[in-house]
C-alpha cells in the first residue's frame, strides 16, 4: 500500500469539497489543515469526523478553552504530536496562558504517573469511590 497523500481542495470530490467548505466557513480560515487533507482520502471518515468534532467542541456546559485544554491533555497522554501542536494553538487562541499550560502539563504528568502506579500495584477501588 502506498503512503496516503493530502487531498487538496482542487483535487477533492464534491463530498470532500463540501466538508472543506464547511470547515473553512466554521473556522473562518482560508484553507483546511493537513489533518483534514489526509482524512479526505476516505470521504466518509472525513465527514463523520468533522461532524463529530463540530458537535463535541461546540459551546456547551464546558467553555471552549476548557475543551481545548482537555483535548491537549489527552493528546499529550496519547503522544500525538500533530494534535498537541494543533490544540496548543487552539487553546492559546482561546486564551490559555503560559501559566495555565504549565499547570496543565503538571496535572497531565501527575495523572499519568499515579495512573501507572495504581495499575502496577493493582490497587483496588475504595468502597467510597465505587458508586
Amino acid at each position: 500500500m502506498s503512503k496516503p497523500r493530502p487531498i487538496e481542495y482542487a483535487d477533492g470530490s464534491p463530498e470532500v469539497k463540501a466538508v472543506y467548505d464547511d470547515i473553512k466557513a466554521s473556522r473562518k480560515v482560508p484553507d483546511v489543515n493537513n489533518f483534514w487533507k489526509y482524512l479526505a482520502n476516505d470521504p466518509k471518515t472525513l465527514k463523520r469526523t468533522w461532524e463529530s468534532i463540530k458537535e463535541v467542541m461546540a459551546p456547551g456546559a464546558l467553555d471552549p478553552l476548557v475543551k481545548e485544554m482537555i483535548y491537549l491533555a489527552v493528546s499529550v497522554s496519547n503522544g500525538c504530536g500533530y494534535c498537541i501542536a494543533s490544540h496548543s494553538a487552539a487553546a492559546a487562541k482561546a486564551g490559555m496562558t503560559p501559566a495555565q499550560f504549565a499547570e496543565l502539563m503538571a496535572v497531565v504528568g501527575m495523572a499519568n504517573e499515579t495512573n501507572r502506579l495504581a495499575n502496577g500495584y493493582r490497587v483496588p477501588i475504595d468502597p467510597a469511590f465505587d458508586s
